[in-house]
């Protein structure tokens, strides 16, 4: 049965803008749908990093009890901040197609304390881990709230430069009103992503058939395929622990080539993994290199952190 679509998401400025995009993608499509902004705790509590806020999904269990509650039918995320196991009831309806998933240093045109020490912000563990892999001798201050947010505060603050996602800083315009330079950014190609970072996905409630049967028009494919295996790679290595875990899968031809990393928080264990199978066997690649990882030291650098917390006992983020 036809319906307008209630397109469920946080109400930052780049959430609006993803959800739109589904809007725009479903309206094309000749469906009916409304935006219904919800805040979610994640927006809410700024002065922590979120590993250390201890809830699995903390920018999506809003919008999930929105939806299960009847509120909403759709609802639209960054897909790395999206649990690997979604609730009950919900199930992966689209994913579109991928923006650049690589991390931008955003700095204030001073490039000098590479060659020394320096500080740079980030609210990422695996961020913060990979940067003081690299760059033992800075620091890493912790930096949350939406993107606009943290541009303020990287003016205002005594920081050489803060880390975001590239996508992000394609879709929305962070720098307007700042004193920061648009052209002030450095690709970090050595740094591994996110999970899923740059793709969007749109969930809906399992028995939802008309909703799914919409957003199923708008999945890319490829994308679905790669956030699949760099999701599963992640899911093995977690374990219920958090931890700094990059991951980037591609496609080239008929083969699909998974990058993995899981680090210690102070960067200093680092567990790297390449590996690239037929396309037709995408569906063990993240389970086979993280279960890999494991066997080869990440089962011990897990258990330290377990033992420890996420940053270990003399190792705190500032806020």
């Amino acid at each position: 049965m036809k319906k307008t679509i209630r397109i469920g998401t946080r109400d930052s400025e780049l959430a609006l803008w993803q959800a739109n995009k589904v809007k725009e993608g479903l309206e094309q499509l000749g469906c009916s749908t409304e935006i219904v902004p919800v805040k979610s705790v994640g927006d809410i509590i700024l002065d922590k990093p979120l590993y250390e806020l201890g809830i699995t999904g903390i920018f999506t269990k809003t919008l999930d009890v929105a939806m299960i509650s009847g509120q909403i039918d759709v609802a639209v995320h960054s897909m790395k901040d999206v649990p690997t196991a979604l609730p009950h009831s919900i199930v992966q309806a689209a994913v579109l197609p991928r923006a650049d998933a690589a991390d931008l240093l955003i700095h204030k045109g001073d490039l000098s304390f590479f060659e020394k020490s320096g500080t740079i912000a980030t609210g990422s563990l695996r961020r913060r881990a990979q940067w003081l892999h690299r760059y033992p001798a800075h620091k890493v201050e912790n930096l949350r709230g939406n993107i606009n947010t943290r541009m303020r505060k990287l003016q205002d603050s005594d920081w050489q430069g803060a880390i975001f996602a590239a996508a992000g800083l394609e879709r929305i315009s962070p720098f307007e009103g700042t004193n920061i330079h648009p052209e002030h950014r450095l690709a970090l190609d050595w740094m591994i992503p996110a999970p899923a970072q740059g793709a969007m996905l749109a969930v809906a409630l399992e028995n939802d058939t008309y909703s799914r049967e919409c957003l199923a028009k708008l999945n890319h494919r490829e994308t679905e395929i790669c956030t699949y295996t760099e999701r599963q790679f992640l899911r093995v290595l977690e374990g219920g622990c958090t931890a700094p875990i990059g991951a980037r899968a591609t496609i080239t031809d008929n083969e699909i080539t998974l990058t993995g990393v899981l680090l210690s928080p102070d960067g200093k264990r680092r567990h790297d993994i390449k590996r690239t199978v037929l396309l037709e066997h995408y569906t063990f690649l993240g389970e086979t290199c993280a279960r890999e990882i494991l066997e080869d030291g990440g089962k011990e650098t897990m258990a330290l952190m377990k033992l420890s917390g996420p940053l270990g006992s003399d190792q705190q983020v500032s806020s």
